[in-house]
C-alpha cells in the first residue's frame, strides 16, 4: 500500500510536532512545515518518512512552495493540518488594527492559502482531510484579554466549516479541532496551572490522526477537548 502524506504547519513544537509524531508512527510521510526547518529527533523512528520544509504562515507565496517541495518528494498529498498560530493578549478595543491584522492572517488567511494549495491533490486522492486547529477560544469567548484572539478563531473554526462544505463532494473531509489550554510553549505561558494539569499535546496529536484516518462515511465538523469542566466544553 502506498503511504499516505500529510502537511503539518506549525511542525517544529507543540501539537504540530506532536501530531507529526504521532502520524509517522502511524505509516504516514510527514511534511513539517517551519519558519527554521530541522529535522526532529523522532524522525528517524520510522516506519514513516519525515521532511523539514520552510514555511512563513505570513508569506503569501509559501504554501504553492511547501507543496510543490513536498509533493516532489512524497508524490500526491493526502491530508492537511494547518495548526501554525500566534497569540495576542489584548481585548478587541485595546488592540490596533494591525494586530488584528496579524491574527487573522496567521489563523484564518494562511490555513486557507494552504488549503487552497493542496487542493487538488486532497480531491485526486479521493479521501482528502483539512484539519483546522482553531481553539475553544473559537467556540465561546471567556475573558476580554483574550477576545481579539477569539474572533481569530472563530473565523478560523467558520473556515473549516466552509471547507467541508467546498469539498466534500470530493472526497475532502474537514474539521476544526477545538483544544482549550494545552501543555505547550504557547499555552502554558497564559495559565497558572502545571504542565500535568493541562491537556498533553500528544493527546491531540492522537485525535487529530484519529480523525484524518477516519472513513468518508464520518464527517466530523467540530472536534472539541479541555482540559477541565466547562459548561458545555
Amino acid at each position: 500500500m502506498t503511504k499516505r502524506t500529510v502537511l503539518i504547519s506549525g511542525g517544529g513544537r507543540g501539537i504540530g510536532a506532536a501530531t507529526g509524531r504521532a502520524m509517522m508512527q502511524a505509516g504516514w510521510n510527514v511534511s513539517l512545515g517551519m519558519r527554521e526547518p530541522a529535522l526532529p529527533a523522532w524522525a528517524s523512528e520510522g516506519p514513516g518518512a519525515v521532511q523539514a520544509c520552510a514555511y512563513e504562515a505570513t508569506d503569501p507565496g509559501a504554501a504553492e512552495r511547501w507543496v510543490a517541495e513536498a509533493r516532489a518528494r512524497f508524490g500526491g498529498i493526502d491530508a492537511v493540518v494547518a495548526n501554525a498560530g500566534i497569540m495576542i493578549r489584548k481585548d478587541v478595543i485595546a488592540a490596533e488594527d494591525d494586530e488584528l491584522a496579524r491574527l487573522m492572517e496567521v489563523h484564518v488567511a494562511a490555513p486557507r492559502r494552504l488549503a487552497k494549495a493542496a487542493w487538488d491533490d486532497l480531491a485526486a486522492c479521493g479521501r482528502g482531510r483539512v484539519i483546522i486547529v482553531s481553539s475553544l477560544s473559537g467556540k465561546r469567548v471567556k475573558s476580554a484579554i483574550s477576545s481579539l484572539y477569539s474572533v481569530s478563531k472563530f473565523a478560523a473554526t467558520g473556515l473549516a466549516h466552509a471547507l467541508r462544505h467546498t469539498g466534500f463532494d470530493k472526497g475532502i473531509r474537514a474539521t476544526a479541532v477545538c483544544p482549550g489550554f494545552v501543555a505547550t510553549d504557547m499555552g502554558l505561558p497564559l495559565t497558572t496551572r502545571s504542565a500535568e494539569e493541562l491537556t498533553d499535546p500528544a493527546d491531540i496529536g492522537r485525535a487529530i490522526r484519529f480523525l484524518i484516518e477516519l472513513p468518508n462515511t464520518s464527517s466530523v465538523a467540530e472536534f472539541a477537548v479541555n482540559w477541565t469542566l466547562e459548561e458545555s466544553f
